[in-house]
């Protein structure tokens, strides 16, 4: 009989690729995670891992029981599902991963809503980035999280976890409203890679683009006019980075990073004092807007989802977080949420 939390320490490692990896991961030490897929190999009466020095790999007969292991695991989510379902009443713990944003303007109302209707249930949110967040739900870390996606840095399809879409927002490149842009380098707009022929308008965020008055350019002239000015993006190794390198790739730049900063409303003071330029989510943006700081909207968006584990949709706290969040998306965001 295989036991399935060693099928779970198989997966883990053919997500996170080193016992040492899954081991951090899940508070084992790595010669105990070695020991259980030992086991798990006898178990199986064949290997499942290739060990050369201190690497492992897979074996074909490994990759099989990893997706084995993904439906057992979902089976067990669905179990578990029913049976909170069936004990009736939420109480307890659920853990809630959230992006700083989300975190500020979506889950505090969420949270309150969810409290009226269950008192009994015990939410615990972290500051999660949603990088880290597949990782988290897979290991149990988490219950259910908030990712984020946006048009150049499409979010890929994780293993063992499903997502709902909540809302979308407009994203805008802010800079000095004192200082206008340099000029574009040599070649203009509109020849840079594909994606260059986005279309932007000159708004206030929490506007919908109809109602703006601002003049409609290109999404790449935008940017280019930019090229030489110095460029405030977040943490390598974050979506929100990639989206910021990308966004300039596509217009035919690479931005000159002067600071990396993860917080939007620092970023965004940091462009007041004229330290750069950067691309803000509407969430992102204090509210009113810093006049201090120029918003132009861009034809992007980031796109935000409620990520779980599969099988773990119809889980009744799982459920009822969900709901909570759709009631709380902010107006401004309104005409954008997904009907579940």
């Amino acid at each position: 009989m295989l036991d399935v939390r060693r099928l779970r320490l198989l997966r883990e490692l053919a997500r996170r690729g080193t016992i040492a990896a899954v081991a951090e991961a899940l508070a084992f030490s790595p010669s105990a995670v070695s020991q259980q897929l030992t086991v798990l190999e006898r178990e199986a009466g064949l290997p499942l891992l290739e060990r050369t020095g201190r690497r492992v790999r897979l074996t074909p007969a490994g990759e099989t029981l990893v997706r084995h292991a993904d439906a057992v695991l979902e089976r067990l989510e669905r179990a578990g599902a029913d049976l909170a379902d069936a004990r009736g009443g939420l109480a307890g713990a659920l853990r809630v991963g959230a992006f700083p944003t989300a975190a500020r303007a979506i889950v505090p109302a969420a949270l309150t809503a969810l409290a009226r209707r269950h008192p009994g249930l015990e939410p615990m949110v972290s500051e999660t980035d949603p990088a880290a967040v597949a990782h988290a739900l897979r290991a149990g870390d988490l219950d259910v999280a908030l990712i984020h996606a946006y048009d150049l840095v499409p979010a890929p399809r994780e293993p063992g976890l499903d997502t709902e879409p909540l809302y979308r927002e407009a994203m805008y490149l802010a800079a000095p409203a004192g200082r206008a842009p340099g000029p574009p380098p040599p070649g203009g707009p509109g020849r840079g890679p594909e994606g260059s022929r986005g279309r932007t308008t000159e708004e206030s965020p929490g506007r919908s683009p109809e109602g703006s008055r601002g003049r409609t350019t290109d999404q790449a002239a935008v940017l280019l006019a930019h090229a030489e000015d110095p460029w405030i993006t977040a943490t390598p190794g974050t979506l929100c980075h990639a989206m910021t390198v990308r966004a300039c790739q596509a217009a035919g730049f690479t931005p000159r990073v002067r600071h990396r900063v993860d917080e939007f409303a620092t970023v965004l003071a940091l462009v007041a004092a004229g330290q750069g330029v950067a691309v803000v989510p509407q969430l992102g943006v204090t509210a009113p807007p810093d006049p201090a700081v120029r918003l132009t909207r861009l034809s992007m968006e980031r796109r935000t989802e409620v990520a779980f584990r599969s099988g773990s949709a119809d889980h009744p706290a799982v459920a009822a977080f969900a709901a909570a969040l759709r009631e709380s998306v902010p107006p401004e965001l309104a005409g954008s949420r997904a009907a579940r």
